[in-house]
């Protein structure tokens, strides 16, 4: 191991991990550790270079190596949280006397913190290292097989942008970049709950026009939540905006999207939805009390209030199109 390499520590060996780990790994000048606790997944990538798990038919770089060592994090430069939203402050508390006081924390999860709190406002309350958020519309497996790929780097230190630029120099990976930490945040929540509705509209009408109907009025409605709840009407036209949006929107890959095309074809019970991963859902709800606490007009969020009337109340879901598209639902721009 050379002693200029830079020393790059992804928590977790999971999709997003692995992935961007094996773009990095490329680079000669880093040295890339994946850090997990699946036994099974170190022996695969460190001797059959693959993960077992994850990527079982996918032959990673050699250079990509992974360890159970937590002592990895004393000599981190950056440390990537690839685990879940709801792991994340729990990971920090039991482990920031390993973490590199100096390091940049990335956080690549996208969901709320502990008491439905912004991940970054909460790492930031933990430890006192720079920390950024990394989102953007990122399939791992599109990642892994070197399609071109987009994030957005966001930190109120712009000072560290240099880094990343330079971490994904020559890659796959193409970056923007912006300062405005909550619009990020937001956005990579909200497009959770605009893909199950998308998917509800898709499940019941097969037509173009539709989709880019309510397309526009979903992408209207984020921007609006996310200035409302502080962040900046530009951010949307980044790429964990509506690039990572209509990502999670038009794909069947999208968990969220397959919600709501369950949803739409009378097939979501409560078995289902204990199954699969319910980012949006949860997220309505968190949305739905935010906005009830400051009394805003639910009118002014047709789709959003739509979608929480499904969750939460007897529904005939053949009303929902006809009630997104009232006369009084009229967008507010």
């Amino acid at each position: 191991m050379s002693k200029n390499q830079t020393q790059v520590v992804f928590v977790g060996s999971g999709a997003i991990s692995t992935a961007l780990g094996n773009i990095l790994a490329a680079d000669e000048d880093l040295n890339v550790r994946l850090l997990s606790i699946e036994q099974e997944v170190i022996q695969s990538i460190n001797e059959q270079h693959v993960n077992s798990s994850y990527f079982p038919h996918l032959q990673l770089h050699p250079l990509l190596k992974a360890s159970d060592n937590k002592q990895l994090l004393t000599a981190a430069d950056v440390i990537f949280f690839g685990i879940p939203s709801t792991t994340i402050a729990g990971y920090i508390v039991e482990n920031k006397d390993f973490i590199n006081h100096q390091a940049i924390l990335v956080n690549l999860a996208k969901g709320f913190g502990p008491n439905h709190q912004l991940l970054p406002d909460v790492i930031a309350g933990l430890v006192s290292n720079p920390v950024v958020v990394m989102k953007g519309p990122s399939f791992a497996r599109e990642i892994i097989n070197r399609q071109p790929t987009a994030f957005t780097i966001s930190s109120e230190n712009v000072a560290t942008f240099d880094m990343f630029r330079d971490l994904f120099e020559g890659s796959t990976i193409y970056l923007d970049f912006t300062n405005d930490v909550r619009g990020v945040e937001f956005a990579s929540i909200l497009k959770n709950i605009y893909a199950i509705v998308i998917g509800i509209v898709d499940a019941n009408f097969d037509s173009p026009n539709l989709r880019s109907l309510v397309l526009s009025k979903a992408i209207n409605e984020m921007r609006r939540l996310m200035v409302r709840f502080g962040g900046r009407n530009e951010t949307i036209f980044n790429y964990c905006g509506f690039g990572d949006f209509s990502l999670t929107a038009l794909n069947d890959l999208s968990r969220n999207r397959t919600l709501g095309l369950l949803i739409g074809k009378g097939f979501f019970t409560q078995g289902i939805s204990e199954k699969v991963v319910l980012e949006g859902r949860i997220a309505v709800n968190v949305f739905y009390d935010l906005l009830q606490a400051e009394q805003a007009k639910m009118s002014e969020f047709p789709l959003m209030h739509e979608l929480w009337k499904v969750f939460n109340e007897s529904y005939d879901i053949k009303k929902f199109v006809g009630e997104i598209l009232r006369e009084e639902n009229a967008e507010f721009c």
